[in-house]
């Protein structure tokens, strides 16, 4: 099909004193010939229209899709320039009588303000924008340019490359080419992964020095050792009595993770998380400074550019409802329960499948039935995890609506503190569970807390409960990141791909494609895969889960800095490939703070201290080991001197149970063949009556000192760090205060000339 290169649908007159064509083209909607569809051709027809009295110059061409090249007239800039001229502004400090009103913005001003008319250009009588006319199929999408010379190009060769892999980002030349919302987000981005590099060291420290001493644990040594000690069988049917030294791997593996360092780690940690964010708060600030963007208005830009596209138009007004409220409210507590629910059904897949293994004749998977469960539970978490995530999104816009808020930013808001919660109970409502309730509400020999009544609850692994939430932590954060990136990367390449060879096959005549500049341009941009406003989001919420996997449980997986580091790294240099050569080109943002991902932060920081002081006061063993130590250790005894202070520890942990008093009939035999009369359990009962001994309630009252301790003083460093850290530099003040002086001296000046003349 030949091209068309022509100003439609108006008659070149109507261009007079406009031409040549200019050489930016803001925007470039695309859509199919409607000349079968009238309904549909109409609605384009107007549509253009509206922009053509707003006085944009529009360029059809016309390939295997019709392409409107749409330029702005510069009166809107000038507009825009005066309405807000003041400090911050992409024109400089000057006053309105000092205006140039021949310099042109910056790209990613003109392509921000254009965006704007275009979303908010309505056709009369339907009230149709172009956000309706895309769903509507009138268009088929629209899209901003990407530079192919100048900044573009010098983005793809500087920051888009793998082999710039550690390098430092261009965040001034992303600033200018994508806008200040997405500058920032990498410099979060950037400043967040080199600080976990910070926190990293002590996360390995910590594990090499478990891998290191596992052997000469004390702890090890007696379950090692201990092959005398016969436990109770893990089961009811066909699981057999067990030896306490058959755990000894497990038990070693356990001691990597759980130590003496862990309690320092864990504070640590907290501590981390505080300076993170206070120090992060004054690299922010120097940016902002940089880029005159700190004194920048959200609501008074948006409010401009309401003006500038339609002075007739009456803002919305800011509204609440009471009753639109509590109906959110219960809406998005129905929907927790529901996350908290599939919590439960893979508590109850995990004890199904443990009853399976240890019944099946495989010997194999009958002694590693908990393992098994525990390992294919969590893949099983991290399917859930991947489903729930697109039906979490579906309703928090569902809730979005209901709400109505009055502007883009407020919506986003919202539907981002309900996406990141609904997000937050779907990754960690099983991991809860694992970490605070698994083993300690199951009961005891002969009296097992059942599911259904028919299956016994499970228990934590046998070298100990930190050992399931290593697990867990380590399959969920390893799948998430290695799948996910491939899946993020390979997804939009293999696409970007394919699009090209069914352009090829499609093309007739390959030479016509020189025939003007334009058409090369457009098409390589619409082959491009699609962005949407949601991008930048997915971006930021990723990073949030993976924030909460660092500090939240990272006391039961030291490692999680490392690998955040490690993933952090590639993921840098793959969204800049995949934003600069896949994606068409994202519609530039102003932005001088990363908005409410900041205060997400500092509660993911307030649920760190929580999470962390719980996992050592009720999952680690530190407590009880801390309690024997120095309450019913042989170095109490003053004769006992040179000895390990945990000697004996195991035994002290283990409690007795009579077998006759077990609810089914189990096979009373070891697995020597002979007799047995009582076995072993974890906990800190009576032989009696099973009641809890005084052990229990000494260890009990530790725990809740420890918390208390634990967690007080590490909300009073975070408080301290954020009274001792200013959140702005002292160049940064100085820089606000000399531009205050300076702003009010030329208006004194300006006032004087005024009264001479």
């Amino acid at each position: 099909m030949p091209d068309e290169i022509l100003l439609t649908p108006f008659p070149l007159e109507d261009y007079e004193g406009l031409m040549p064509f200019p050489q930016q083209w803001d925007f470039v909607l695309v859509c199919d010939d409607h000349r079968r569809d009238s309904d549909k051709d109409c609605k384009k027809k107007k549509f253009l229209e509206e922009l053509h009295r707003k006085g944009f110059i529009i360029k059809t061409i016309r390939d295997q899709k019709l392409f409107y090249g749409v330029h702005a007239p510069s009166g809107i800039f000038r507009k825009y320039q005066w309405l807000l001229n003041k400090p911050g502004n992409e024109w400089g400090h000057l006053f309105p009588q000092q205006l140039d009103y021949q310099q042109s913005p910056i790209n990613s001003t003109r392509i921000r303000i254009v965006s704007f008319i275009l979303q908010n250009t309505e056709i009369p009588n339907t009230k149709e924008n172009l956000h309706d006319l895309i769903k509507k199929k009138v268009f088929e999408t629209a899209f901003p340019l990407h530079e192919r010379e100048n900044l573009g190009s010098f983005l793809k060769m500087n920051w888009a490359q793998w082999r710039k892999l550690f390098c430092k980002q261009p965040i001034g030349e992303i600033r200018t080419y994508f806008g200040e919302k997405i500058a920032l987000y990498y410099a979060w981005l950037g400043w967040y992964t080199g600080v976990l590099l910070i926190a990293a060291v002590p996360g390995c420290i910590l594990f090499i020095y478990g891998f290191l001493s596992f052997s000469s644990s004390q702890i090890s040594k007696e379950i090692c050792e201990a092959n005398t000690t016969i436990m109770c069988p893990l089961c009811d049917q066909k699981c057999p009595f067990w030896i306490l030294s058959d755990t000894c791997t497990y038990a070693k593996i356990n001691h990597m993770v759980d130590n003496v360092g862990t309690a320092l780690f864990a504070m640590l940690m907290t501590v981390w998380a505080t300076l993170f964010l206070e120090l992060w708060k004054r690299y922010r600030a120097k940016k902002v400074n940089l880029w005159n963007m700190y004194p920048w208005d959200e609501e008074e830009e948006e409010l401009a550019l309401e003006l500038i596209n339609n002075p007739e138009n009456t803002s919305e007004e800011y509204q609440h409802s009471y009753i639109r409220s509590i109906i959110v409210l219960i809406l998005a507590l129905i929907m927790i329960c529901v996350l908290i629910g599939i919590a439960h059904v893979l508590v109850i897949y995990r004890v199904v499948v443990t009853v399976i293994f240890t019944q099946s004749n495989s010997k194999f998977l009958q002694e590693k039935a908990t393992t098994v469960a525990v390992l294919t539970g969590a893949v099983m978490h991290y399917l859930s995890i991947i489903i729930m995530t697109k039906v979490n999104k579906y309703i928090a816009h569902l809730l979005c609506k209901i709400e109505r808020p009055r502007s883009f930013s407020e919506r986003e808001k919202s539907y981002t503190i309900k996406v990141f919660t609904f997000q937050f109970f779907n990754y960690f409502s099983s991991l809860i569970y694992v970490a605070f309730f698994l083993g300690r509400i199951n009961g005891h020999p002969g009296s097992y807390v059942r599911v259904a009544g028919k299956w016994r609850l499970e228990e934590c692994h046998p070298s100990g409960c930190m050992t399931d939430l290593f697990i867990q932590m380590f399959v969920i954060m390893t799948l998430k990141q290695t799948f996910s990136n491939l899946v993020e990367y390979w997804l939009p390449t293999l696409t970007y791909k394919c699009r090209l060879l069914c352009r090829k096959a499609q093309r007739i005549n390959v030479e016509q494609i020189s025939q003007d500049s334009c058409k090369e341009e457009w098409l390589w941009n619409y082959q491009l895969n699609e962005v949407n406003v949601f991008t930048l989001f997915d971006e930021y919420m990723e990073m949030m889960i993976q924030y909460s996997f660092t500090t939240i449980f990272v006391a039961a997986f030291p490692l999680a800095p490392l690998l955040a580091f490690i993933n952090n790294l590639f993921e840098i240099r793959l969204d800049a490939i995949k934003m600069v050569k896949l994606q068409k080109r994202m519609v530039p943002k102003k932005a001088n703070t990363i908005g409410i991902w900041y205060y997400i932060l500092e509660i993911i920081g307030i649920l760190s201290v929580i999470g962390n002081g719980l996992v050592i006061a009720i999952t680690s063993d530190f407590i009880p080991m801390l309690v024997y130590q120095y309450t019913f250790s042989p170095c109490k005894q003053k004769n006992n001197t040179g000895i390990d202070c945990l000697t004996g520890y195991i035994n002290h942990s283990l409690s007795v149970f009579n077998v006759q008093h077990f609810e089914n009939t189990v096979n009373l035999t070891d697995p020597m063949g002979n007799k047995i009369t009582h076995c072993r359990y974890p906990d800190y009962r009576n032989s009696d009556d099973y009641s809890h001994s005084i052990k229990f309630w000494h260890i009990f009252a530790a725990r809740i000192a420890f918390l208390f301790v634990f967690e007080h003083v590490a909300l009073c460093v975070k408080l301290i760090a954020a009274w001792l850290v200013p959140d702005d530099p002292r160049s940064v003040k100085n820089d606000q205060l000399k531009e205050k002086r300076k702003k009010l001296k030329q208006q004194l000046q300006a006032m004087d000339d005024s009264t001479e003349i």
